[in-house]
């Protein structure tokens, strides 16, 4: 039988902000345990909430750049279970009246296509507290730090049909948050995680199959490989004649396979119910419309503008403005490279990302400035320094030996363009070579660009590299005519 995937993700971002959804301690990652929880993120008896001002501000921002609704009024709700790390025995969050309704953002495939993807909502929610289970022996550790932490929780349509698209949408909600600064999306502190809902059914069914839950993923990568491992583990009990059972499961990336964690709730589970501690949240007209016109411009905007602007290619608009950071270092580049787009997108795309990934470095930490690999690309683009060259450039800069300028200076890399000097060079290597250059005239005309090849290199060998590569083709041909 031919089974079809269906995946929906909920999307956990952790808010930017520098105190709680409902109080004023901090929300700095890695202070001592239960050095930020205050008598509020603790549940004392008395405590009253008081919602954070800056947390619907950055979801209003959110639900503005997905194109979704903003309803007037939202309303917090108690979401009632029983955990260790969940002082008060239950979440503040929002059910029925999120504060962002229908919005969608669309995703490339593979194959160049783009494809929407609805979001249902994103509400607003306190983060638990952190079980610790290594160090206590037969005891559990618990760190509240993290109760009470500001959450946006995305939540998409069942409109992914397989692991790549679940991928493609995951980033692009990465980039989107990170554009707006809304969320750092830092993966390895826990800012950015997400559930994905799993289930497969007969290919050409209309009703869905039964899902399984699994929880809190927090790299791409472990993303894919969860959901493919849980699709085959689903067709396999279905084509053994078993029924998949609706639970929640968790991806264990060592053993790359999903294992049974609780049985899966429904809402009536939680026993929702209107927080009465906390008034709902009404947000007016010009609220929303002074944030409208706080909006950066997104990564789909900035791509076309790099696309018209540049004439870049679509595909490596799409690398440069995947991630903010990157798009930056780009615009910063060319400006220092006196507008040469297509070279600068070239060596961030190509030399850049390479050594970076080589190192396993972000574009931030790159030792290699945007206004430092901009100069290099400058002295490429006035044929101080050829293509070659600048590599020996690029890698003496990414080592800390300065900047561009200074290295080809100080390393004597200066690209030779004078016709007489490289017309000697030609020369010489012609009259050293005459079977060569017998064998390039008796070839058709179709041969002769790859037979041509050893004389440039014997000339860019005796030149050290520095001869005009242009110049010395040209001459070449030239004179290999006669």
């Amino acid at each position: 039988m031919e089974w079809e995937t269906v995946i929906g993700l909920e999307i956990h971002a952790q808010l930017a902000t520098k105190s709680k959804i409902f109080s004023g301690a901090a929300t700095t990652y890695g202070a001592e345990p239960n050095t930020q929880a205050c008598a509020v993120d603790l549940g004392l008896p008395g405590v009253l909430p008081v919602i954070n001002k800056e947390v619907v501000a950055k979801a209003v921002k959110f639900g503005l750049a997905i194109e979704a609704e903003i309803p007037p009024k939202s309303v917090f709700a108690r979401k009632n279970y029983f955990y260790p790390d969940l002082p008060k025995g239950y979440q503040i969050s929002q059910f029925e009246l999120p504060i962002v309704s229908t919005g969608h953002i669309d995703i490339q495939l593979e194959d160049g296509t783009t494809k929407r993807i609805g979001v249902t909502r994103a509400h607003l929610e306190e983060d638990a507290g952190k079980s610790m289970h290594e160090g206590f022996g037969d005891y559990t550790g618990i760190d509240l730090n993290r109760a009470g932490t500001p959450l946006l929780e995305i939540v998409s349509e069942p409109d992914m049909r397989n692991a790549k698209e679940a991928v493609a949408y995951m980033k692009k909600i990465h980039s989107i948050v990170r554009y707006l600064e809304i969320c750092d999306g830092n993966m390895q502190e826990g800012s950015f995680r997400c559930d994905a809902n799993v289930s497969v059914r007969p290919k050409g069914q209309e009703e869905f199959g039964t899902r399984a839950e699994l929880k809190n993923i927090n790299s791409f990568r472990f993303v894919e490989q969860a959901i493919n491992i849980e699709v085959e583990r689903q067709i396999d009990i279905l084509e053994d004649g078993g029924e998949v059972i609706q639970e929640t499961r968790l991806y264990d990336p060592n053993k790359n396979e999903t294992r049974s964690m609780r049985s899966k709730e429904e809402a009536n589970d939680y026993r929702y119910f209107p927080d009465p501690d906390l008034l709902p949240v009404e947000i007016e007209n010009s609220f929303i419309e002074q944030i409208r016109g706080q909006l950066p411009e997104l990564p789909d905007a900035k791509k076309q503008r790099f696309i018209d602007e540049f004439k870049l290619s679509e595909y490596d608009s799409g690398v440069l403005t995947a991630q903010k950071e990157m798009s930056d270092y780009f615009e910063t580049c060319v400006k220092a490279a006196d507008g040469e787009a297509k070279l600068s997108s070239n060596w961030i795309t190509g030399e850049l990302a390479a050594s970076l990934n080589k190192e396993n470095k972000d574009i931030t930490e790159s030792p290699v400035s945007a206004e430092m690999l901009g100069g290099m690309v400058k002295r490429i683009k006035d044929d101080t320094i050829s293509g070659k060259i600048a590599k020996q450039v690029f890698e003496a800069m990414w080592n800390g030996e300065g900047n561009a300028d200074s290295i080809i200076e100080s390393k004597g890399l200066k690209q030779v363009t004078d016709t007489g000097a490289i017309e000697k060079l030609v020369d010489d290597v012609i009259s050293n070579s005459p079977d060569q250059v017998a064998q390039y005239q008796a070839a058709p005309d179709d041969k002769k660009g790859k037979l041509i090849g050893y004389f440039v290199g014997q000339i860019m060998k005796q030149s050290q590299g520095k001869a005009n590569p242009k110049q010395v083709n040209e001459l070449l041909r030239k004179k290999l005519k006669i």
